[in-house]
């Protein structure tokens, strides 16, 4: 890590960029870094970011107490520390107002939307957090689920929170960030946004995973794509949500997701054991036979004909229901 008075100049310096790019106005936005596990540098209150000087800098513990430093931390202080509980691999905040992404919020348009490859590739998307009043736990509480899978977060209606292993990979975030949206309203104006199609959505983040998504280590990279495909359709637009795929796409989308569990069913028989499933009974070899912890078979091999599919789906359906 950078040397104590290196950080200040960067803090100083990302500040003064943050005015000069349009990302805030007087007071607005907040930056920090993380000094060691419980040890953060931040600007302080009340102070406009084109003026900030290495003297308007504080150092804070993890519960927010000041350590040194002249004034009071920043009041949206809880939010800087969302991030760091959330990602061990955080070491940087950036919070600031960029006008067009905020104006997306206010608007009601995600920017979650897959239609740029170098924010598909090394972003994953863009969600956006429900409204919450400023400087508030509600707020910081709202950011920690999402912070952990992503490197960008809008607020409704407020700004947009960047993290990163390193001061200036948190700001280059946020200059992307408000770019992203710069071109997509303009994609608007003129006529429609086209979002890149599903396959090709999932090449680009697997791309992004080779190489390492920002602000994650590279071994963490394969658990974010996994937690994504669980938790199917958050950060993303009701559109999204509701569809049957971007490759086949249907008018009123496939409803509401139900909260049951469905067996999966398959033309082959299926042994289930600890060592969990296999298709193939003929495949368990000597031993298969049921008993305490070894592989037992599965239901009799799917009838032939669709009415036959149709009693063992229903068969499944309630079993998993009663289970």
């Amino acid at each position: 890590m950078p040397r104590l008075d290196q950080l200040k100049r960067d803090v100083v310096r990302v500040c003064h960029r943050l005015h000069e790019k349009d990302f805030v106005a007087a007071l607005d936005g907040n930056v920090s870094v993380r000094l060691e596990e419980d040890r953060v540098l931040c600007t302080r209150t009340m102070v406009p970011k084109a003026f900030v000087t290495e003297d308007d800098l504080v150092v804070i513990d993890m519960r927010g107490r000041k350590v040194s430093g002249s004034g009071q931390p920043t009041s949206e202080m809880a939010m800087h520390l969302a991030a760091y509980r959330s990602r061990p691999d955080v070491k940087a905040v950036v919070h600031a107002h960029p006008p067009t992404a905020v104006a997306f919020t206010i608007a009601g348009v995600s920017l979650a939307r897959c239609v740029l490859p170098e924010v598909v590739m090394t972003m994953h998307a863009i969600p956006t957090v429900r409204y919450q009043t400023t400087g508030t736990y509600e707020l910081a509480d709202g950011l920690t689920e999402p912070l952990r899978r992503y490197d960008a977060v809008m607020m409704d209606r407020h700004g947009a929170v960047c993290v990163g292993p390193d001061l200036w990979t948190a700001y280059w975030t946020m200059e992307k960030l408000e770019h992203a949206a710069s071109i997509t309203l303009k994609a608007h104006q003129l006529g429609r946004v086209q979002e890149l199609p599903g396959d090709e959505v999932e090449r680009l983040k697997r791309l992004g995973e080779k190489y390492g998504v920002p602000g994650l280590k590279p071994e963490d990279a394969a658990r974010l794509a996994a937690d994504e495909a669980r938790r199917e359709g958050e950060g993303l637009p009701s559109s999204c949500v509701g569809c049957t795929g971007c490759q086949n796409p249907a008018r009123h989308g496939i409803g509401s997701p139900l909260d049951i569990r469905v067996a999966r069913v398959t033309s082959r028989r299926m042994a289930v054991g600890h060592g969990g499933v296999r298709l193939g009974a003929a495949e368990d070899g000597p031993g298969a036979a049921s008993g305490p912890g070894g592989p037992r078979s599965c239901e009799p091999p799917l009838p032939a004909g669709s009415d036959g599919l149709i009693q063992i789906i229903t068969e499944e359906i309630a079993r998993a229901l009663s289970g």
